[in-house]
């Protein structure tokens, strides 16, 4: 089964759940509304990018960076060119 992982950069407390697009440094921008108390901040960014990424919840994982607002998230079952795409066609909405 494939899989791919994503660079974040995670910004929470943010008026808005959202997927942005990548910065200057390659790492997508995700900015959710939850705060960083309890694994809430992350549990909130894997449910957006589940969404995004219309994929189930269960396949995606923080790697790397639990603590920091810099993550790698592997996404279960998706290339990497699968994970551009659905990206983008979700930003053209």
């Amino acid at each position: 089964m494939p899989s791919t992982r994503l660079e974040i950069r995670l910004t929470p407390r943010a008026g808005v759940d959202l997927v942005g697009p990548a910065g200057p440094d390659g790492a997508l921008r995700v900015r959710v509304r939850a705060a960083p108390v309890d694994g809430a901040a992350n549990e909130a960014l894997l449910r957006v990018l589940a969404d995004a990424l219309d994929v189930p919840r269960t396949g995606l994982r923080i790697v790397t960076g639990a603590q920091a607002r810099r993550k790698l998230v592997e996404v279960e079952g998706l290339t990497p060119e699968e994970v551009q795409a659905r990206l983008a066609r979700r930003r053209g909405q």
